[in-house]
């Protein structure tokens, strides 16, 4: 998305719409490849490292040997698992014998494909005792950004990544309303629709984006209320409970946009109708204009001689090309007064 927030997202623009300062890249999408990358945390950073160092496992879109894996190695559920890749299941929190599921919600980066729909996934996350894995459907920016906080322990990892999703949807939020104010400035001066389409493609998308950060602001509070069972101590309970917060600002923020956006919907729809009316208008003054002229000159054209060589009577023709002029000086003059 756009650096506006979060700085970890790119927001895309279709290359022929709207002109905004955000990073632009007209490139079409490409489909996503399986990927799996290691971590371990190393004096408050998070450093690659080799697999049978590592505490934090991020598999990205996992194949079916990826799952097998998942669910053999380490013993997640199946049904779990495809949550985690599913952009419509909502957020939660599930504890199993050996682990914790976590399941929330993230924006996705923004491409010329998408066509001013902003999209949402999922990601999943499993605490162990001293193991993280992470399962994403996408290659996202993980641990990049600043978060208030150090990076301590595989608790923090899981605090910084909800951080960051609250980060991103802030960070679409903005990139949002510059993209209505610009989509505004077109609309009223458009005679066609697709500007007003892609208004209606930005409401639908915060539709879901309000979904998305109320299930996420459940997720945390379940996770505030559950932070002892699951190992958080009360530097990091305090940290959630500022989460909790972050998120429902965020949340009435994307609400007052959906507001906005939804509210006056029906008002550039007619913004557009109007122009469109007052193009035919204007096409409709001329045509009847040039029809008394052409009236004129049909009245008169059979009756009077051409001013040619050997005819020495030119007035009769120049009289009948005024009356022309002038009665379509006439249509232009009353349009004028009248201000229609």
């Amino acid at each position: 998305m756009a650096t506006a927030a979060g700085d970890d997202a790119e927001i895309v623009l279709p290359p022929e719409d709207v002109e905004i300062p955000l990073a632009v890249d007209t490139k079409p999408s490409r489909p996503v490849r399986s990927a799996r990358y290691f971590y371990r945390i190393e004096n408050n950073r998070l450093v690659d490292c080799p697999d049978e160092e590592a505490q934090i496992f991020v598999y990205i879109a996992p194949t079916i040997d990826d799952e097998s894996e998942l669910q053999e190695l380490y013993n997640i559920d199946y049904h779990t698992l495809q949550s985690s890749l599913d952009p419509d299941e909502l957020s939660r929190l599930e504890f199993e014998t050996d682990h914790a599921a976590l399941i929330f919600k993230r924006p996705k980066s923004f491409c010329a494909d998408d066509n001013f729909l902003l999209k949402l996934t999922s990601t999943g996350v499993f605490l162990y005792e001293e193991q993280l894995v992470i399962v994403m459907p996408d290659d996202a920016p993980l641990f990049e950004g600043r978060v208030p906080f150090q990076v301590q322990s595989i608790h923090d990892v899981i605090l910084r990544l909800l951080y960051q999703s609250t980060l991103h949807f802030e960070g679409h939020l903005k990139a949002i309303n510059m993209l209505s104010d610009s989509l505004e400035r077109r609309i009223s001066t458009s005679l066609e629709n697709r500007y007003l389409l892609n208004m209606f493609a930005l409401e639908k998308s915060l539709v879901y984006i309000v979904n998305s950060i109320s299930s996420n602001g459940a997720l945390l509070e379940r996770l505030r209320s559950s932070a002892e069972r699951l190992g958080f101590d009360r530097d990091q309970t305090g940290i959630i409970e500022d989460m909790i917060i972050e998120n429902k600002q965020c949340y009435r923020r994307a609400e007052i946009h959906t507001q906005v956006i939804g509210g006056l919907m029906d008002a550039r729809a007619s913004i557009v109708s109007h122009n469109l009316n007052q193009l035919i208008k204007k096409f409709t003054i001329w045509t009847v204009a040039i029809m008394l002229a052409n009236l004129v000159i049909g009245i008169f054209s059979m009756n009077v001689d051409l001013p040619l060589p050997e005819d020495h009577s030119w007035w009769p023709f120049l009289l009948i090309n005024m009356l022309a002029l002038g009665t379509a000086g006439l249509v232009f003059w009353i349009w004028r007064v009248k201000k229609w």
